[in-house]
C-alpha cells in the first residue's frame, strides 16, 4: 500500500487519480461495479466492498494485483459508499480530516468529483427522497462563517491548536509598534473584582508602555532578587504598573522583560509564555448536569462513572495549579471552582439532594446543585442523559443566577463536559462573554452505526436529533475544545474521530449539515488527564498499600457465596486473574470480553476472570442498555459453563478501595483488560497502570495512544475476539517460560504514565489553553459575534423545536426545600441574584 501512496501525486486529487486505476483494472472493475449495483438502492461500507471485490475476482494473486496499487490505496481508504444505479457515491478519506467525495459510472467506470452537498443529498434519498430533492430541505454550513478564521492544514497538526494560535496572534502584532496596541488594550482590561491590574491608564499605549518598562528594568536589577513585590509596590504605581507582575522582584522583572521582547520581535513562544503569566484565570465553573455527580456511593449508578472521577481530579488539579500561579503573580486571592450538576431528592442514599458541597481535598472547590425544573416543580426522580434535553434551559438560567451570587462576580473560564453539559456551557458563556471550553467525553455518534442517518428510527429512545445538533451547535461555539488523545479528534488512519464524525452528516428529513465540525480549527487541543497517585500507586510500594482493606478484597474475590456485591466464585487461586472494570453499557463491551474468555479455552486453563459492573438484577437499573447487558451477563455465564472460573462484582464506588483491588490483581501475576468497542480516552487504563497491571486496551480510541503496542502494553481489537483473547493468552503463557516477562510491560507501563499522564501537566496545560483563548477571543470577537448569531438562529429555530418532541416524565412537584445551606456555607439568594443579573445583563 505504501507503493500506491507514492503512486499518487502529493497534488493529485481522487478524483484525477481514480480513473487511471480503473483502467489498469478495467476487466475486474466493470464486474466488480456491477455486482455492487445489482441490489439496487444502498449503503455500503468498506467491509461491504471489500466482500464484494473478493466475491467477483476470485483469484487471490490476481485480487492482490489489484488491491496493491493506487486502486486499493482508494478503495482502502472509503469510509462508505452509496449505490445509486447506475452510479456508486463514494466518501474517501485518505487522510485524518480530508475528505474526498466521487461518482463513479457503473457503465462506462468514468469519475466525477462531487460536493459533500451532492453525496449527502443521494444518501438521503435511501430514507427521504422527497425531503432529499426538496430544494428548501435546510442546510448548515458553519464553513460560512468561518471564512476569515486560520485553520491548519496537516493531518499531524491537528490538536495542536495552542501553537498555532500563538504564532497567528504573534503574526498580527509583529512589525511596528503600533501593531502591539491590541495587546495594550488588553493589558488595561485585566482586573479582579474591579482592582486593575498589571497597568492602568497612563500606560495606555505601546511606546508608553515600552519606555516604562526600560526605567523599572534599571530599577529591579538594582533590588535583591528576593525582594517582596510589596516593597516597591507604590514607586511601580507611580510609573503606570499594578499587581500582578510578579511576588519577587526577580520574577517581576522576568515577567517584564518577556513582555518587552513580545512588542519588540514577539515569537509565539515568548507569546505563549508571557499570557500564560497574566493573572487571567480566578474562578472557574465546570459543568457536568446528568447522572448522579458526587464524591461517595456513585460510581456504578447510571450515567455515572468515568466522568465524575476525571472532573474531581481535574478540580484538584487545577486548583493547585490556580494557587501557584496567584503567588507567583503575587496576588492575595482565593481561586473559587464550582461544579455546577442537576440536584436530584431521589438521591439513592448520595449526597445529591445537597445544593452545596465542598470538594474533598480542596480548599476554595465546591459542587453546585442545581434542580431540573418543569412547569410543575422540581423533578425528583433521575433522568437519562438521552432524556436530559428539555430541562437544560431553565437550568442554565437557574445555575448562572446561583454562580454570580456565590462568586460575586463572572467567572472567568467555563468548561463543559458532555453534550448536556456543553450545551449549557455554551449558553451561559454567551450570555456572560466568557472563554469557554468543551470536554466531550464521548460522542454518542460514534457509537451507533448510521445513526445521523437513521436518526428517526432511534430517535423515540436515544434522542439522537437533539444530542447531534446539541453537539454541533457546543463545538462550533466554543472556544477551545480539550481532548484526551488525537485519535478522540481525528481517529487513526482507518476511523474518523469523534469530532471528525461531525464533519458533515445529515438528518433527513431535518437538516443537512454540509459543514458541521472542522479539526483543523485552532481551538482543538490535547491534554491527557492523569489519575490520582494517592491513590492509584504501583503495587511494589508495599509502606503505602492500604492493608485494611485486604480482608474485604479477600472477601470480594475468593469468598464461595453468592450475595448483592459478587456472584461465581474461582476454584483455582493460583491462577493469576485478568480484570476489567466499567460501566455495563454495549459499548464498553464487558459482556464481549465475557464471551472472548468463554469461548477460549487455553485462555480459561490460564486465567480467572473478574469483572466488576453494574448490578446483578436487572430490575435494579433504570438504564436501558444495563438491563440488556444485565441479562446477556448471565446467558453467557450459563452458555459457556463459566463457574468457578469467573466473579463478578458489583459496581465499586469507593476509589481508595479500588485503588487497593488493582494492586491485588497484580500481586497474583494478572492483567487489566479494557475491551471497549470504542474508548475515547481510558481512565481505568491510566488507573491500571499506575497500579503496575499489565494492561490490554482497544484499539479503538484513545488508549490506543496511551498504551504503545508491544512495549508498554498491549492493543486488541474489540471487533475480533478470537485474536484478542489468544493474544491475552499467549502473554500467560510467555509469563510462564520467561521470569521477568511479566516484569517488564509492568514496569513499562509506570514509565509511559510518568512520562506523559500526570494531572500536574494537564492542568499547567488548560489553564495556558484558557489564558491564551481569552486573549484569542478579544482579538478575533468581531468573527466570534458573527458566528454567535448564526449559531443562535439554529439553536432557536431548529433544536428548540426539537426537544419539544423529547417527553417529559410525570413527577410530583418538590414540596420540601433542599437543605439549606447555613450562613457560612453562603446562602444564595435569589433577590440578590436577580440584582446581579439585572447589572450585567442590564435587564
Amino acid at each position: 500500500m505504501a507503493s500506491a501512496t507514492a503512486a499518487m501525486k502529493r497534488s493529485d486529487s481522487i478524483a484525477e487519480s481514480m480513473p487511471d486505476a480503473l483502467r489498469q483494472s478495467r476487466y475486474h472493475m466493470k464486474r466488480c461495479f456491477a455486482k455492487f449495483s445489482e441490489k439496487g438502492k444502498r449503503i455500503m461500507k468498506l467491509q461491504h466492498l471489500m466482500n464484494e471485490v473478493e466475491l467477483v475476482i476470485d483469484d487471490k494473486v490476481e485480487m492482490n494485483q489489484v488491491l496493491a496499487g493506487v486502486l486499493g490505496y482508494i478503495l482502502c481508504s472509503t469510509q462508505e459508499a452509496v449505490v445509486s444505479p447506475p452510479h456508486v457515491l463514494f466518501s474517501i478519506r485518505p487522510n485524518p480530516g480530508y475528505w474526498e467525495f466521487v461518482k463513479v459510472s457503473s457503465e462506462d467506470l468514468s469519475v466525477e468529483a462531487i460536493t459533500v452537498r451532492d453525496y449527502l443529498k443521494c444518501k438521503e434519498t435511501l430514507y427521504d427522497e422527497k425531503w432529499a430533492n426538496d430544494e428548501n430541505a435546510l442546510e448548515v454550513d458553519f464553513r460560512a462563517i468561518d471564512f476569515s478564521t486560520p485553520h491548519l492544514t496537516l493531518s499531524s497538526s491537528i490538536g495542536n491548536g495552542l501553537d498555532y494560535v500563538s504564532k497567528f496572534i504573534t503574526s498580527m502584532l509583529a512589525g511596528r509598534l503600533e501593531n502591539s496596541q491590541p495587546l495594550v488594550d488588553y493589558l488595561l482590561s485585566l482586573n479582579y473584582q474591579g482592582e486593575q491590574l498589571m497597568i492602568n491608564d497612563t500606560l495606555n499605549t505601546a511606546a508608553k508602555l515600552q519606555m516604562a518598562m526600560i526605567v523599572t528594568e534599571v530599577y529591579l536589577s538594582a533590588l535583591p532578587k528576593d525582594t517582596p513585590f510589596q516593597n516597591f509596590e507604590i514607586r511601580f504605581k507611580e510609573w503606570g504598573f499594578e499587581k500582578g507582575w510578579g511576588d519577587t522582584a526577580e520574577r517581576t522583572k522576568e515577567t517584564m522583560r518577556t513582555l518587552s521582547e513580545v512588542l519588540q520581535a514577539p515569537d509565539p513562544l515568548n507569546m505563549e509564555r508571557l499570557l500564560s503569566r497574566l493573572p487571567t484565570i480566578f474562578n472557574v465553573v465546570i459543568f457536568s448536569p446528568h447522572g448522579y455527580f458526587g464524591q461517595a456511593d456513585v460510581l456504578g449508578l447510571p450515567d455515572t462513572g468515568g466522568q465524575v472521577v476525571y472532573i474531581l481530579d481535574q478540580v484538584k488539579a487545577l486548583e493547585e495549579e490556580l494557587l501557584l500561579r496567584i503567588k507567583q503573580q503575587g496576588l492575595v486571592v482565593k481561586p473559587q471552582i464550582f461544579v455546577v450538576t442537576r440536584l436530584i431528592p431521589e438521591a439513592r442514599g448520595t449526597t445529591c439532594n445537597q445544593e452545596l458541597e465542598p470538594i474533598n481535598g480542596t480548599k476554595y472547590s465546591n459542587i453546585l446543585r442545581v434542580p431540573f425544573r418543569t412547569e410543575n416543580g422540581v423533578l425528583r426522580r433521575w433522568v437519562s442523559r438521552f432524556d436530559i434535553y428539555p430541562y437544560l434551559e431553565l437550568f442554565v438560567q437557574d445555575a448562572t443566577a446561583k454562580i454570580l451570587d456565590l462568586m460575586d462576580g463572572k467567572p472567568d473560564l467555563i468548561i463543559g463536559n458532555y453534550t448536556d453539559g456543553n450545551l449549557v456551557a455554551s449558553l451561559m458563556a454567551n450570555k456572560l462573554g466568557i472563554t469557554q471550553a468543551t470536554i466531550a467525553h464521548a460522542l454518542e455518534k460514534t457509537k451507533y452505526e448510521d445513526s445521523d442517518i437513521k436518526w428517526k428510527e432511534l430517535d423515540p429512545k436515544y434522542h439522537f436529533s437533539c444530542q447531534f445538533l446539541a453537539d454541533t451547535i457546543s463545538m462550533n461555539a466554543t472556544d477551545f475544545v480539550i481532548a484526551s488523545t488525537f485519535q478522540e479528534i481525528a481517529g487513526s488512519k482507518d476511523r474518523p474521530g469523534q469530532y471528525e464524525s461531525h464533519t458533515a452528516f445529515t438528518l433527513p428529513g431535518l437538516c443537512r449539515v454540509v459543514s458541521g465540525i472542522n479539526v483543523f480549527d485552532p481551538k482543538f487541543n490535547i491534554a491527557a488527564p492523569g489519575a490520582d497517585q494517592s491513590v492509584y500507586f504501583p503495587y511494589t510500594e508495599k509502606q503505602k498499600r492500604v492493608s485494611s482493606f485486604h480482608p474485604a478484597i479477600e472477601e470480594l474475590l475468593y469468598s464461595k457465596e453468592d450475595n448483592n456485591e459478587h456472584m461465581g466464585f474461582l476454584v483455582d487461586r493460583k491462577k493469576p486473574i485478568i480484570f476489567s472494570m466499567a460501566r455495563l453499557d454495549t459499548v464498553k463491551n464487558i459482556t464481549g470480553l465475557v464471551e472472548w474468555y468463554g469461548k477460549n479455552k487455553r485462555l480459561r486453563n490460564l486465567v480467572n476472570l473478574v469483572v466488576v459492573g453494574g448490578f446483578f438484577d436487572p430490575s435494579k437499573s433504570k438504564d436501558r442498555e444495563e438491563i440488556a447487558e444485565i441479562k446477556k451477563m448471565h446467558s453467557l455465564i450459563e452458555k459457556y459453563q463459566l463457574r468457578g472460573q469467573i466473579r463478578w462484582i458489583a459496581a465499586q464506588t469507593d476509589r481508595n478501595r479500588n485503588g487497593e483491588l488493582y494492586r491485588c490483581i497484580a500481586d497474583t501475576r494478572g492483567a487489566f483488560v479494557q475491551p471497549a468497542l470504542y474508548e475515547a480516552f481510558g481512565l481505568t487504563v491510566i488507573e491500571a497502570m499506575n497500579c503496575g497491571l499489565p494492561t490490554f486496551a482497544t484499539n479503538q480510541g484513545g488508549p490506543a495512544e496511551i498504551i504503545v503496542d508491544g512495549i508498554s502494553g498491549f492493543h486488541i481489537d474489540p471487533n475480533n475476539g478470537d485474536d484478542a483473547s489468544s493474544k491475552i493468552a499467549d502473554f500467560f503463557e510467555k509469563c510462564k517460560t520467561e521470569a521477568t516477562y511479566w516484569d517488564k510491560y509492568s514496569k513499562a507501563g509506570l514509565q509511559r504514565i510518568y512520562e506523559c499522564y500526570t494531572w500536574k501537566i494537564y492542568a499547567n496545560k488548560v489553564l495556558n489553553m484558557g489564558c491564551t483563548y481569552t486573549f484569542w477571543r478579544q482579538l478575533n470577537k468581531d468573527q466570534k459575534q458573527a458566528k454567535q448569531r448564526y449559531i443562535q438562529m439554529f439553536f432557536n429555530l431548529q433544536y428548540r423545536n426539537l426537544v419539544k418532541n423529547v417527553p417529559i416524565p410525570s413527577d410530583e412537584p418538590e414540596k420540601p426545600a433542599p437543605k439549606p445551606v447555613t450562613k457560612s456555607q453562603t446562602t444564595l439568594s435569589t433577590r440578590r441574584s436577580q440584582s446581579r443579573l439585572q447589572r450585567l445583563f442590564g435587564a
